[in-house]
């Protein structure tokens, strides 16, 4: 720790700031302890703190095999979605109902959408992680992938240490750095920790109702609308203008009504209420609509297919019925949807990252090209679709 940064360790751009990732990871780490004590952390506390960390190739492996998000809509929501899942919701909904409660009158979040992150990121807090959090932390930071989201948190976990809520040898999660039972990072356990048992402290790892509040307060803070729905399984006409569905076009409730947009269960919700059209897997799929609440969920995680299946449990858990899978066109493979992405990308399309992903920019790409070949422009990349370009 007492050495000076050398050059090698972190370079220097142009402009005379020192880069955020790279160079040698003691280097790097040194970097890290000097800027905190730059910050005002004693020199005695930053040494403790980076004293044992340690570079983990686990973590980049992680990061860079995310392959499940390539499943569609149907394949992703079917293997996360199990019965043991829907057992396990309703019996801590009964378990924790007075922070429920508490939840629907603080923060205006229903029941349902906690319960399905907390399904999701942790079983319940069964399966936490086993990386060292700290390790992980840093080993992203060092990354140069992501290293403007990752290198905040190591100072927010520096944070938490001070206050006696984290550990640099003890404390685990997940590999990209998530803490506790719905998984969240130090910068937003420090802004939105709420201790909800009263016991003077806020623990994510061990306290359900810690854990559930503060996520639901972050979700507030995230811009969520109190008590208003996020997402409603619909049945769409077979003339519907395609071309006006996706998460980038909304319309009023009233609006998409005249059109022949039906709830399927119940009637929509509020028909100034601006809202989009989604189609999963394609006109002949499933199809919601998609209310301002869902465009919170891409604050708590970016991939389409898990904040789609993670809104849809929400509804299951408060009583919808599942979905009409309906008959969808048959879609791509990871490999396929790479090709897809590449010859996209060569017509000028910003498609983001070549991975085999259908995310949001990519489906962009295919509803623009449907409507060019004077295709239905409802976003589903097909085979055919692809050897017509």
């Amino acid at each position: 720790m007492k050495q000076l940064l050398s050059a090698i360790a972190l370079c220097v751009t142009a402009s005379g700031a020192m880069a955020q990732c790279g160079g040698s990871f003691g280097g790097f780490v040194n970097g890290l302890a000097s800027e905190a004590v730059s910050k005002g952390h004693s020199r005695a506390t930053v040494q403790k703190f980076f004293g044992n960390v340690r570079q983990d190739p686990k973590v980049i492996k992680a990061d860079r095999s995310q392959g499940v998000f390539q499943k569609d809509f149907l394949s992703f929501s079917r293997a996360l979605i199990s019965k043991n899942r829907m057992d396990h919701g309703a019996k801590n909904a009964r378990k924790y109902a007075s922070t429920f409660r508490r939840m629907q009158n603080d923060y205006g979040v229903s029941p349902g959408v906690l319960l399905a992150f907390w399904a999701f990121e942790t079983d319940f807090g069964a399966n936490q992680g086993n990386f060292n959090t700290l390790n992980a932390l840093v080993t992203l930071s060092h990354d140069c992938r992501r290293p403007e989201l990752f290198r905040p948190q190591v100072f927010a976990a520096l944070e938490l240490y001070e206050r006696g809520m984290f550990s640099p040898t003890a404390t685990k999660g997940a590999w990209a750095g998530e803490i506790g039972m719905i998984q969240m990072l130090p910068e937003d356990i420090i802004r939105n920790g709420v201790d909800a048992d009263g016991n003077g402290r806020v623990d994510l790892q061990k306290s359900a109702p810690d854990a559930l509040l503060t996520g639901a307060n972050m979700l507030r803070q995230m811009g969520w609308q109190a008590g208003q729905p996020w997402l409603q399984e619909v049945r769409v006409p077979s003339n519907l203008d395609w071309s006006q569905t996706g998460l980038d076009k909304t319309l009023p409730v009233a609006t998409w009504a005249s059109l022949g947009v039906k709830a399927r269960n119940g009637n929509l919700f509020g028909s100034n209420t601006p809202a989009s059209i989604l189609l999963p897997m394609g006109r002949k799929g499933p199809a919601f609509i998609a209310y301002p609440n869902f465009n919170v969920y891409f604050e708590w995680n970016k991939s389409f297919v898990y904040v789609t299946t993670a809104a849809y449990f929400a509804t299951r858990l408060m009583g919808a019925p599942v979905y009409d899978a309906g008959n969808p066109d048959k879609g791509l493979s990871g490999n396929q949807m790479k090709q897809l992405q590449q010859k996209l990308s060569r017509l000028g399309y910003d498609v983001g990252k070549i991975d085999g992903i259908l995310g949001a920019k990519t489906r962009a790409a295919v509803q623009a090209e449907q409507a060019r070949l004077g295709l239905p422009a409802d976003a589903w990349p097909t085979p055919a679709l692809l050897n017509r370009l």
